[in-house]
């Protein structure tokens, strides 16, 4: 049985949770709890009857994920960085330790499995697609950790999903130019097509006997 197809609905009329301008205009660092855009991500893009139900993420349903607005700016080789998924990793003493976790169940009154930042401003002010597809975006680095005949796995006691981080993979790539198209024009992933629609100027038998992970 294959996968069910994607809900494509139009975005007005979902239109999600964006962060407040008094949040933008704030003099200092500010990292806000985003509770109703999290209720809004479970609700309507993992929840199997919501209206964007993506089952590229259905193993998040039972996840417990913290999403943060920032008004920090965030750059990474030169380029601005506007949404970041990780996990919760404390490499540090037990009071640092006691302390990072208590901050953690002060803003979202559980311990989460992964922690989801995104830019305030360019949330403010950009489009309901361009803010679905780097939701998605974030939620496609979340994922449930396989094993050895890359089956999912599951915690034996509690019998629900085990989570570790994705990297950048093509079903990610698919899942949100399905839903969103390409983006800007001359953004990588609009490059990243347009070169798939190209004929190959080196053939994949040519780049396969020069590749250490193919041999």
């Amino acid at each position: 049985m294959g996968k069910p197809k994607l809900k494509l609905v139009p975005v007005l009329e979902v239109a999600p949770i964006r962060p407040g301008a008094d949040l933008i205009d704030q003099p200092y660092c500010v990292f806000k709890p985003a509770i109703e855009l999290g209720e809004w991500v479970k609700e309507t893009i993992i929840d199997p009857e919501g209206k964007l139900f993506n089952p590229d993420h259905e193993h998040l349903v039972e996840a417990t994920i913290g999403w943060l607005w920032t008004n920090q700016e965030n750059s990474k080789k030169g380029r601005r960085v506007v949404g970041q998924a990780e996990e919760p990793v404390f490499r540090c003493g037990k009071w640092q330790k006691a302390r990072q976790e208590l901050q953690l169940l002060q803003w979202f009154g559980d311990m989460p499995d992964f922690i989801i930042t995104l830019d305030a401003e360019y949330c403010h002010r950009c489009s309901d697609s361009e803010l679905l597809a780097l939701i998605e975006h974030e939620l496609y680095h979340c994922a449930q950790s396989r094993d050895a005949f890359d089956m999912p796995k599951f915690n034996q006691d509690t019998g629900l999903p085990m989570y570790t981080m994705r990297g950048h993979d093509v079903e990610e790539f698919v899942g949100v130019v399905k839903r969103y198209g390409v983006g800007d024009p001359e953004g990588q992933l609009a490059q990243l097509v347009k070169a798939a629609n190209c004929s190959p100027e080196i053939s994949n038998d040519r780049i396969a006997t020069v590749c250490g992970t193919c041999k």
